[in-house]
């Protein structure tokens, strides 16, 4: 199979990235739902490395974390056994986001768990080139992953969000209980508590719920493999920090960081996984999870 041309690449990557479908983007494409399914892949490890690159030595002040749920082939209540093992069923996406700059340096896809988190923390901590104050909320994860980190000089609290009684009925399944409250919670140094809060990192769960097709509830677009699941969150997050002009910056979350000078174009996203050289006929390979 010959190498779609760039154009055509930064069409799909295009349409990917605002929310359609693979076989929607395979349709108006005009190529087929394997060309898509495979430059997914390749841009996702393509853009998950070069985001690990860049997105180094950060002097974000103020970071805010959360998770949004998603499912794998089916949700939790109906896998079994063997699909555990074979990472299907409910998967989480942990997010942490710079209050000032909106970058989303640091995510990480996998279950809701304390290791999970701990895997997540490290990632954050390294990223970082000076003191900040984090706001998580209120899942207890997130405690012993601090903990693991006794080092890292940050000032960390939580927010305890309280919830009234879960509304009724099979119309409102989705619908959360309504938060009549919250408290902040100092668990390390000396965070400010007027800035205690996790509204920027559950606004930034509305761009990659409607951007990112997989997390689009009471359809049939959900990912079907783990790995790719991770792969289209890393080329959402991707478009998301380096393509996608904020509102209230009226500049790239990747530019008011100073991580790059520019806006980028579909193009230089497609760009980092074009081929080089003739396209090679050989068996499909299954990637690695990226985490």
């Amino acid at each position: 199979m010959k190498s779609l041309p760039l154009t055509k690449r930064a069409q799909i990557v295009g349409m990917l990235c605002e929310g359609m479908s693979m076989r929607a983007a395979s349709r108006l494409a005009d190529v087929s739902n394997n060309t898509v399914t495979k430059l997914l892949i390749e841009a996702g490890m393509a853009c998950s490395g070069h985001q690990d690159r860049a997105l180094m030595g950060l002097k974000c002040q103020r970071l805010q974390m959360d998770e949004i749920w998603s499912f794998v082939s089916k949700n939790a209540r109906n896998a079994t056994g063997d699909d555990v093992d074979k990472d299907l069923g409910d998967v989480w996406t942990w997010t942490a986001i710079c209050a000032d700059t909106k970058l989303i340096p640091s995510w990480f896809v996998g279950d809701r768990s304390a290791q999970s988190a701990a895997i997540f923390v490290a990632d954050v901590r390294k990223r970082l080139s000076q003191r900040v104050q984090i706001t998580p909320d209120g899942n207890r994860a997130y405690l012993p992953a601090f903990d693991a980190q006794p080092d890292w000089k940050v000032d960390y609290a939580m927010l305890i969000k309280h919830y009234g009684s879960a509304p009724e009925g099979p119309e409102r399944r989705y619908s959360l209980a309504d938060c009549v409250g919250t408290s902040p919670q100092v668990v390390r140094g000396m965070p400010d508590k007027h800035f205690v809060n996790t509204f920027y990192a559950e606004r930034a769960n509305s761009p990659l719920r409607t951007g990112c097709r997989r997390f689009t509830r009471l359809t049939n677009a959900f990912s079907k493999k783990v790995e790719n699941h991770a792969w289209a969150v890393s080329l959402h997050l991707m478009h998301y920090n380096f393509a996608r002009i904020h509102r209230t910056l009226r500049v790239t979350p990747a530019m008011a960081a100073a991580v790059t000078d520019h806006v980028w174009s579909l193009e230089e996203i497609a760009t980092l996984s074009q081929p080089v050289g003739p396209a090679k006929r050989s068996p499909y390979n299954k990637p690695g999870v990226v985490i």
